[in-house]
């Protein structure tokens, strides 16, 4: 009755509301636990825990460890694991609630003779242990799937003498990895508009040398034969980011913008997200300050801003959320905005933080109603970013657009390693933007390039006269972000294939006449970009010469292993010799310094692609 009556407030209140909603702030008790293999007494990572008859869900982390709130009762509990039995078992809850429940998981004994290890479990070599794993073939999406990807049209090879400019905006986000990554350990291949190969690359930072001078970021660039094709070059622009120190960060007025409808009860959804949170709230100091937004059926504030210094506030806070109701998504992105307006530190960093699987449906809803209420926000110095979490109904697309048009990034969290890159390891980057409005255009030397090919960035190109238009709005860089784009180039002198471009050679011209004292001149890049605070752009200006140099260096062969692995997932008429072998080979022999293990998690991403391409090509 308490909840139908203030669902009727709502409707006559205004549409920003501040007042606690009782869904998010009812009293309940702790129950905290560990999962572990009956057999080894080893706590078990990653196992799901689910309250049946509840929203609840959660993932064991690193320990073993779980802990959820839920009111005293009696409860079923059922966890799952790859690789052993489904545990299921009642569960008394007292007043006080639980600190120490122990579940233990009985392996599952199943001989298999030639299985494709799926989830976490695909990452460690099992030995002498029978385990049942997902056979081939898994299928590319269920049947029940609404996930929601932009239709992306690849980029062709451009002639020269034809189109001589290339021009777009950076892009710093790495969602399309993560999410890829997510897919591939589910047991499947990824939908081909679900890997934007730009994404893949720039998920992994580059050893560029630091700026020095007047400009926040360092222009590093490279020239070297296309591991795919070595009649082609491969043009590498590498953009270094400065470090700005986490005690050097400016003060943050923060507001997290939490999706708390139906549609974020699963473990991989609200659980992880609280989690998350958790994580960046831990590495808050007491000059910054956070405030809470959720939404479902209606928007509110359930926490006003709170210093950093008060860590346990804002935790209680993110542990009495549950999910439940509909998703006015398009209400809490206001009420958010609203909240860091009116509490708006000057100099220092304003940013709202929304974390949803992208599933609006009550309310704004349309992408393009969606995109322009983010536009008409971001000229206020509140910068956006969106972390996406879950699976089944992601609407990718939907969250990719308004992070491009929100001065913000979007990244894609599948697991708690995730959350912890985005928001603890990459904070600096994640949170403090250096530069706005960035945008790179390429002018090709028609007497030594014949034709060229941007990979990637096909949802990010400009129109050549939108480079000089500051009014035009462009990709963001944090601190500490290395941008990457690569160009095959194809050199005179080497026949192009007739299937890879669009516009066949002009009948009536040649090419153009160079100009004098340039033949050694393979390109010329130019960068714009604006202060964080700023409205005018500055220009830098770098050649890139001709070489004859075969051999890649470590930034440019591990950049082309991603992209060469982006090319083979989407199936790219461009990916001439490219194979799972030659990616994996390139990335060992690029690995460099990996003090995270990030770049050997992706070989060990592209083992397991490349068992599961072959057994959807035996069907």
């Amino acid at each position: 009755m308490k909840t139908f009556i203030a669902s009727l407030l709502l409707l006559v209140l205004p549409e920003v509301i501040d007042i606690p909603n009782p869904l998010f702030l009812h009293d309940k008790v702790k129950v905290q636990g560990t999962v572990i293999d009956a057999d080894t007494q080893q706590p078990l990572v990653g196992a799901t825990i689910q309250i049946k008859a509840t929203s609840i869900g959660e993932t064991s982390d690193a320990n073993g460890n779980f802990e959820f709130y839920t009111d005293p009762g009696t409860y079923l509990i059922e966890v799952l694991y790859v690789g052993f039995k489904k545990y299921s078992s009642e569960v008394t809850v007292p007043k006080k609630g639980l600190s120490n429940l122990v579940i233990s998981l009985d392996p599952e004994v199943t001989a298999l003779d030639e299985v494709v290890m799926s989830g976490r479990a695909a990452m460690q070599k099992q030995s002498n242990v029978a385990t049942s794993y997902a056979i081939l073939p898994p299928p590319r999406l269920r049947d029940y799937n609404t996930e929601e990807y932009a239709e992306i049209s690849e980029n062709t090879f451009k002639w020269a003498t034809k189109t001589p400019l290339s021009t777009f905006s950076i892009d710093v986000d790495g969602a399309s990895y993560s999410n890829v990554r997510r897919m591939i350990m589910d047991g499947r291949l990824p939908v081909k508009d679900a890997v934007r190969v730009e994404e893949l690359i720039n998920y992994f930072n580059y050893d560029y040398e630091n700026p020095v001078g007047e400009h926040p970021f360092s222009v590093n660039t490279e020239v070297g034969k296309a591991p795919w094709n070595p009649d082609h070059q491969l043009v590498q622009i590498g953009i270094q980011g400065e470090k700005v120190e986490a005690d050097n960060l400016p003060p943050s007025n923060l507001v997290f913008l939490l999706d708390v409808s139906g549609s974020m009860s699963s473990h991989d959804k609200l659980p992880l997200l609280k989690k998350g949170f958790k994580l960046l709230t831990n590495q808050l100091r007491e000059e910054d300050y956070v405030s809470i937004v959720v939404y479902a059926g209606s928007s509110g504030l359930v926490l006003p801003p709170t210093s950093g210094a008060n860590k346990e506030t804002i935790l209680e806070a993110l542990n009495k959320l549950n999910a439940g109701g509909s998703t006015a998504g398009a209400a809490g992105i206001k009420q958010a905005y609203q909240v860091a307006k009116e509490h708006f530190r000057k100099n220092g960093n304003n940013r709202v933080i929304l974390a949803t699987d992208g599933d609006f449906n009550v309310g704004v809803s349309s992408n393009s109603e969606l995109v322009n209420l983010i536009e008409q926000k971001r000229d206020e110095g509140i910068f956006l970013s969106v972390l996406g979490f879950g699976s089944g109904n992601l609407k990718d697309s939907k969250m990719e657009q308004i992070a491009n048009n929100g001065n913000g990034n979007y990244y894609y969290i599948d697991n708690l390693l995730e959350a912890k890159k985005v928001l603890v390891s990459e904070m600096g980057g994640t949170l403090h933007t250096i530069a706005k409005d960035v945008k790179i255009q390429v002018e090709f030397n028609p007497q030594n390039v014949k034709a060229y090919r941007l990979i990637g960035y096909e949802n990010r190109l400009l129109a050549d006269e939108d480079f000089n238009n500051d009014e035009k709005d462009a990709g963001e860089l944090g601190s500490g972000h290395t941008v990457t784009a690569l160009y095959e180039v194809i050199p005179h002198g080497v026949d192009i294939d007739s299937s890879l471009s669009d516009i066949d050679p002009l009948k009536y011209q040649t090419p153009t006449t160079p100009v004098n004292g340039f033949n050694d001149e393979l390109m010329t890049v130019k960068l714009r970009y604006k202060q964080p605070d700023g409205d005018k752009s500055q220009l830098l200006t770098q050649v890139i010469k001709r070489s004859d140099r075969s051999e890649l260096s470590e930034n440019l062969k591990f950049a082309s292993s991603v992209a060469s692995f982006g090319m083979l997932l989407r199936d790219s008429k461009f990916k001439g010799n490219s194979s799972f072998e030659m990616v994996q080979q390139l990335a060992k022999e690029s690995k460099g310094i990996d003090d995270n293990g990030y770049r050997a998690e992706f070989i060990k991403i592209v083992e397991l692609a490349e068992l599961l391409y072959k057994g959807e090509a035996k069907n």
